[in-house]
């Protein structure tokens, strides 16, 4: 796990116990914190969330001494609904505090209040720290991506990461890359870079490492420039429109898959 600022922090669910090793974000607001996707296992011995959860919050607490609310509250929700990222979440539906979103699309837009879905952008304060959650189904109906205003970081899920991208609806995912560019383009805070849930590209550009790949020793850094959400823009435009077809660029290849 990596602090990437004193109230956020990055987790990685090792390969040992799951190839898709899928990157889950902890967020610290004064108020209450989210927790952004699960993981690819329910067992906590393969992968200790529960255990990271507590002792992460309990840490922050200790450093945050001006928190009152006890037990302080989490957020556990997701960028999509596919296992590799909600596995995870009867490991912590019994937790003290804890609130589980649900992974359907009304279920999503119930729980943060969504009134025109997917093209509203809709705020959600975690206590000082204002994340805006946007709708972004393509790659799977629930989809959702969260922009932190405090960090700048965009929150992309399995949408634009530096990997596969697996476009399963093509007119949804256009329309999604496109609200990410005019979010990027008028944000309420500064885009600085994108964070999406997985790395599949090995260093040398446009080579990935392929499915099932347990060991990555080369691989590319996971954070993208806002930037990166034009090329996918303009990758989109290549296609064909042919199922399985792959449209290969240094720091993603897009997939139709469907």
């Amino acid at each position: 796990m990596t602090w990437l600022d004193p109230d956020t922090v990055q987790l990685r669910q090792p390969k040992a116990s799951h190839w898709e090793a899928p990157f889950l974000y902890l967020l610290f607001g004064r108020e209450r914190a989210l927790l952004i996707d699960t993981g690819a296992t329910s067992d906590e011995g393969q992968f200790p969330l529960r255990a990271a959860i507590d002792r992460l919050i309990a840490e922050w607490l200790r450093r945050n001494p001006v928190v009152f609310v006890r037990p302080y509250p989490l957020v556990v929700a997701h960028s999509h609904a596919h296992g590799d990222h909600i596995a995870g979440d009867p490991l912590l539906r019994d937790r003290p505090g804890t609130t589980v979103v649900g992974t359907s699309p009304a279920e999503v837009i119930g729980f943060f209040g969504f009134r025109s879905w997917p093209e509203e952008t809709v705020a959600f304060d975690l206590g000082r720290r204002v994340i805006d959650v946007i709708g972004g189904p393509g790659h799977e109906p629930s989809a959702v991506v969260f922009f932190d205003r405090r960090t700048g970081i965009l929150f992309t899920g399995d949408t634009v990461l530096p990997a596969r991208l697996y476009v399963r609806d093509l007119p949804q995912f256009r329309a999604t890359i496109e609200r990410l560019i005019r979010f990027r383009d008028d944000p309420p805070a500064p885009v600085r870079e994108v964070r999406g849930a997985h790395i599949e590209m090995s260093s040398t550009p446009g080579e990935d490492y392929p499915a099932g790949t347990v060991d990555q020793p080369d691989e590319a850094p996971l954070p993208l420039r806002p930037g990166v959400l034009d090329r996918v823009l303009s990758a989109l435009d290549d296609l064909r429109g042919e199922p399985g077809e792959r449209i290969v660029r240094k720091r993603f290849i897009l997939v139709l898959d469907r």
